[in-house]
């Protein structure tokens, strides 16, 4: 094993980075087997001490234990989201359930739950720092929460439960992954392209070189690909055939149908929830959220739901006198409703995505978001050669204190799709900041899919993708942020209704002028975005909200409703059309995420009766953002700094709600949401900042 990668301790610059360029498909099972030993013998050390437990000996002894586990994981995880062919996905089906087994031998082990426990409710507890108090509730909290307090035969359940689910989870997310690569819309004709821009043209002709097809174009079966075809292509046919490949993913009736998968995940989450003490597996999920309780989750989703239908209504009504000056004359389908608000949005806006687009270059972008980070924060972004990536697409920066010069960690961006990579974006912390043993920096990245061109010429991206750069990026500031003690507490690991109000606030920063001014340059005459452009993206800010905001909360209600349902048998497909019609969905619209391919729910238990989190923390980013402009705007320093202070920086050392109450000085409203997406404000939200739903708790 001394020959392994994964096994050594990370080496180089900057406290060590991972040694991607070493890294192989067969190290992952012996280097995961070899670290799980070294784990154990730590944990061994922990329970074997017959001194009184204490902070020392045993929370932060445990803080301290399995790091070569929790290195070996994160690259299998970085593997598993970015690098998954068909190799890795044999390995990842057999790795899987093993880990499962592992997670819940640690959580289930007796000796060590009762020192946690002793140190948690000891009184002397109360002269550690509060920090060192969080992380005493945290441990004990997580190991409560998997199941420590059950009889022998309760924990030999749960155990095989997860074990089950750890397989169904790589089950279903290697299907999705199959379905994204497997299906593509081929065209072989000038004419089979009408409508569409030229760089759409050319990133689906360098898909298509890239699946050995040269001459013909390649639509692949993923967002980054289906959306731009339906929001230009003039072939209503050629539309809802993309339309239709890309919203049957999962549900198809093959072998990587993932209905009878999610019955049976819905079905053991049920039960687990039950082992544990929930009445359902969305009331465990929700206790240790912002939330609390699913029915203040549901109060927030059902406040804005009505505003949102009667928008798409109004945009139906729009679009359909478009297309009723067509000929033939149709009626709005989901594969037409990009289209055709695409050409309300010019009629009503004077606004055209490809009178845009020219100015949204990739790299200009990139740019961007340093300056942002750099005005907020004080953060410097250097480009840096010599650190290992996984391929070649990848850049490295270090990031620097922009006053002092002090390095603060590492930013990887990795931002083209490409085959083994799964859809959508994302942001990886392949190392948490940390101190208590020493100064230990973070290492974050940045992972996209946007479609690469052709070689040499700049990548032009959406205003949407823009501002999903802006979004994944507000994650990477707030790990690259974290000033903490412990690790399980660093960066990123806080609730998940509230890890989402950073990155989301970080959007606001897209629109800036300072922002459009720099780096919205037109990717030929190098001139900036014109003013009476960005006056029109400003006027048309909140144009198709009742879409957007439909298309999320169905997902969302879908979301909740199957983990609120029980143990009851749920067939996915009847279940997903019967709630939609009982809200009232527009026909024109389709879930974002229909059942079968909700990796955010179904590819492992992380949003899953949480993807209510998005609506949940944009309440906060709403109200957040009205701060600057109550101060001297998106940059002003005092804001700034209280943001980092209380939000950015701290981590999960401080219940949530209480870092937003010391940012803002109060609770956020409902109000400041519904402005900002363009709706009515309910009567008995108009004034109140105070009431629930949907305040921090």
């Amino acid at each position: 094993m001394t020959d392994n990668p994964l096994l050594a301790r990370w080496s180089g610059s900057y406290g060590g980075t991972p040694p991607f360029d070493r890294i192989r498909v067969e190290h992952f099972k012996p280097a995961l087997t070899a670290a799980m030993e070294s784990y154990r013998r730590d944990i061994g050390a922990i329970v074997k001490n017959q001194d009184e437990p204490t902070f020392v000996n045993t929370i932060a002894q445990f803080e301290d234990a399995g790091r070569t586990f929790n290195d070996v994981s994160t690259l299998f995880g970085v593997f598993s989201s970015s690098m998954n062919d068909k190799a890795f996905q044999t390995v990842e089906r057999e790795m899987a359930p093993v880990l499962s087994n592992f997670s819940d031998e640690l959580t289930q082990n007796s000796a060590l739950f009762k020192r946690i426990e002793a140190v948690y409710t000891s009184p002397e507890k109360t002269r550690l720092s509060a920090e060192q108090q969080r992380v005493c509730w945290l441990h004990y909290t997580n190991f409560v929460r998997a199941g420590a307090r059950l009889d022998e035969a309760g924990k030999r359940r749960v155990k095989a439960i997860n074990e089950r689910l750890a397989s169904l989870y790589t089950e279903f997310s290697q299907n999705l992954l199959g379905e994204e690569e497997n299906y593509a819309t081929l065209l072989a004709s000038e004419g089979e392209l009408e409508g569409l821009p030229a760089s759409v043209r050319a990133g689906a002709a360098a898909a298509a070189e890239a699946k050995g097809l040269k001459g013909k174009w390649a639509f692949t079966n993923t967002r980054s690909s289906m959306e731009p075809f339906l929001t230009f292509s003039s072939r209503r046919d050629l539309r809802e055939k993309v339309w239709r490949n890309y919203i049957r993913r999962g549900d198809n009736g093959d072998a990587r149908d993932n209905n009878v998968r999610i019955s049976e995940i819905l079905k053991l989450r049920a039960e687990r929830a039950k082992l544990l003490g929930f009445k359902t597996h969305a009331h465990w999920r929700l206790e240790d959220a912002m939330a609390k309780t699913p029915e203040r989750a549901l109060g927030l989703m059902e406040a804005v739901w009505p505003a949102a239908v009667a928008r798409v209504h109004e945009e139906v009504r729009d679009m359909q006198a478009v297309a009723d000056r067509g000929h033939p004359k149709i009626k709005i389908a989901p594969w037409d409703y990009r289209y055709f608000a695409e050409k309300v949005r010019k009629a009503k806006y004077d606004l055209d995505q490809n009178e845009i687009k020219p100015y949204l270059q990739l790299d200009k972008l990139r740019e961007g978001l340093f300056y942002v980070a750099g005005e907020l924060f004080g953060f410097e972004f250097v480009p840096t050669t010599g650190v290992p990536v996984y391929h070649p697409d990848m850049s490295v920066f270090e990031v620097k204190d922009r006053a002092t010069g002090k390095h603060v960690g590492l930013w990887f961006f990795d931002p083209y799709a490409r085959a083994g990579k799964h859809s959508g974006a994302w942001m990886n912390a392949y190392r948490d900041q940390e101190r208590f043993k020493g100064e230990v920096t973070t290492i974050v990245s940045n992972n996209a899919n946007f479609v690469k061109g052709k070689a040499g010429e700049p990548v032009l991206i959406s205003w949407d993708d823009a501002r999903t750069l802006f979004h994944e990026f507000g994650h990477a500031l707030h790990g690259l942020a974290s000033n903490v003690s412990y690790r399980s507490v660093s960066g990123t690991s806080v609730a998940r209704d509230y890890v989402e109000f950073p990155s989301q606030l970080l959007e606001h920063w897209l629109d800036t002028p300072e922002v459009l001014s720099r780096f919205a340059l037109h990717y030929e005459t190098g001139k900036p975005i014109p003013n009476a452009l960005v006056a029109k993206i400003r006027k048309a800010a909140t144009f198709n909200e009742g879409f957007h905001t439909v298309e999320y909360l169905a997902s969302a209600l879908i979301d909740m409703k199957l983990h609120l349902a029980g143990g009851a048998p749920i067939d996915p497909v009847a279940f997903e059309r019967d709630t939609l019609k009982a809200l009232g969905m527009p026909d024109e619209i389709v879930m974002r995420h229909r059942t079968a391919q909700f990796g955010h729910v179904f590819s492992g238990d992380g949003y899953s009766a949480g993807y209510y989190s998005y609506l949940w923390a944009d309440t906060l980013t709403a109200d957040a953002f009205e701060a600057f402009k109550e101060g001297k705007g998106p940059y002003d320093k005092a804001v700034a700094d209280r943001l980092r202070k209380n939000v950015f920086s701290v981590g999960n050392t401080i219940d949530p709600a209480d870092g937003y109450r010391a940012f803002r000085g109060r609770d956020a409203g409902l109000a400041p949401l519904m402005r900002k997406r363009g709706f009515p404000v309910p009567e008995a939200h108009a004034t109140r900042t105070h009431s629930p739903p949907p305040e921090t708790p």
